[in-house]
């Protein structure tokens, strides 16, 4: 027993791909005992790695009650209900008797855990959810018709994780059943396992914006690790020459005024900072579904104004401090700089904010996670414009 809460242990330290090569060599029995104790979400993703036939084969080895949806997890898009789903181990119809059933049940509670008993008709609509405690109680000659909670909340399996938890924040059941579009009963999912799903996708929000790819976790090895981080370390680079090029045909500029390469990183710092707040409030939006009330140019328009705003008050500021330092060059008026620096601080945290907001609306759009990477794209396209428009201002007060 140790041996295998050891192995459960390490494997849902780590990413589903170094999971399944941790249990590669492992007898499939053995596999299935290690999954089915596992969180069943990291589970199928970890199952997945697996090639067909011996997933198949590990599936088959699954404890009672779960293996057929271990495999009909996999026909449900990622970050969806029907991913999280079990074998409901109580289903019967509703002409059964309260004391038939609880003579059924005598061999199931054994095996797992049984808090609802879920009445289909014989084509597998769900018409009713009884609770083991009210079927206790029950008077053995009634049928499950007469004691069952008629027309129960169900989830569906094509159901988001953020909108199932939406629907079911106010009403805290154990177990959820999941229901295709024509109220058959699929399966089930438990309260818990659904909280945990969300609680990671949220917390993968945070690395997916740098580029740590959601699958990384501190156990995974560093070599796998180096594989997940270092094409977008790559990509970062590769698009920060754009910034890079940009400063570069201001270089007479500089020359002529040195003191411009001091305010260089105050115009990309705070340009970049400002975008990353309005992209914050848009990607929280998008979770908790806030962006479903708010037509998207309404976003777009409340960052933008907010950007220039804190970009005015940023401008005054640099403006000022730009205007003491400039006071000793001869080449151009520091009143004239010092407004140069206002107008492209200004401008430029407005198209921040504006950056940091569409980016995730286009990319969701495009199909891609909002969170994907954005931070990076947000970069470049705030140090680009910051320093690109006031390198050109100043050229064209020099000129």
């Amino acid at each position: 027993m140790d041996d295998i809460q050891n192995l459960v242990a390490r494997v849902a330290r780590l990413d589903p791909r170094s999971g399944a090569d941790l249990l590669k060599a492992v007898p499939d029995a053995r596999i299935a005992d290690v999954l089915s104790r596992m969180h069943i979400g990291h589970a199928v993703e970890v199952l997945e790695e697996f090639e067909p036939a011996r997933r198949e084969r590990i599936a088959g080895a699954v404890p009672f009650g779960r293996e057929p949806l271990w495999l009909v997890g996999h026909t449900y898009p990622e970050g969806t209900v029907g991913r999280l789903m079990e074998k409901p181990p109580a289903v019967f119809p509703p002409g059964a008797s309260a004391g038939s059933v609880i003579e059924a049940l005598r061999g199931i509670v054994r095996q797992r855990m049984v808090v609802y008993v879920f009445v289909t008709e014989a084509d597998g609509r769900l018409v009713g959810v009884v609770a083991f405690r009210e079927l206790v109680f029950a008077d053995p000659g009634a049928t499950l018709a007469d004691i069952m909670l008629r027309e129960p909340f169900s989830l569906h399996p094509e159901q988001k994780f953020v909108d199932a938890m939406r629907a079911v924040v106010k009403r805290h059941f154990p177990i959820y059943p999941v229901c295709d579009a024509a109220g058959r009963l699929l399966g089930v999912v438990k309260g818990q396992a659904l909280f945990e799903q969300q609680a990671f996708e949220i917390s993968a929000q945070a690395g997916a914006m740098v580029g740590v790819e959601k699958e990384e976790r501190l156990a995974t090895p560093w070599q796998r690790s180096f594989r997940f981080r270092n094409p977008w370390l790559l990509l970062n680079m590769l698009i920060a020459f754009g910034a890079a090029t940009v400063v570069g045909m201001f270089e007479a500029t500089i020359d002529q005024l040195v003191i411009l390469a001091a305010f260089l990183p105050v115009m990309s710092g705070q340009c970049s900072n400002l975008g990353a707040q309005a992209l914050a409030v848009t990607i929280r939006g998008m979770t908790l579904g806030e962006l479903r009330e708010t037509p998207p140019w309404k976003v777009l328009a409340k960052e933008a104004w907010l950007g220039l705003l804190n970009g005015a008050i940023s401008g005054v500021l640099a403006g000022t401090a730009l205007y003491f330092v400039a006071r000793s060059q001869d080449q151009v008026s520091p009143l004239w700089l010092a407004g140069t620096i206002f107008v492209a601080l200004s401008v430029s945290c407005m198209f921040a904010g504006l950056a940091g907001s569409a980016i995730p609306i286009v990319l969701r759009r495009l199909g891609a996670d909002p969170a994907t990477a954005s931070a990076i794209f947000l970069s470049v396209a705030t140090d680009i414009s910051s320093m690109g428009l006031f390198l050109s201002l100043v050229a064209l007060l020099l000129h």
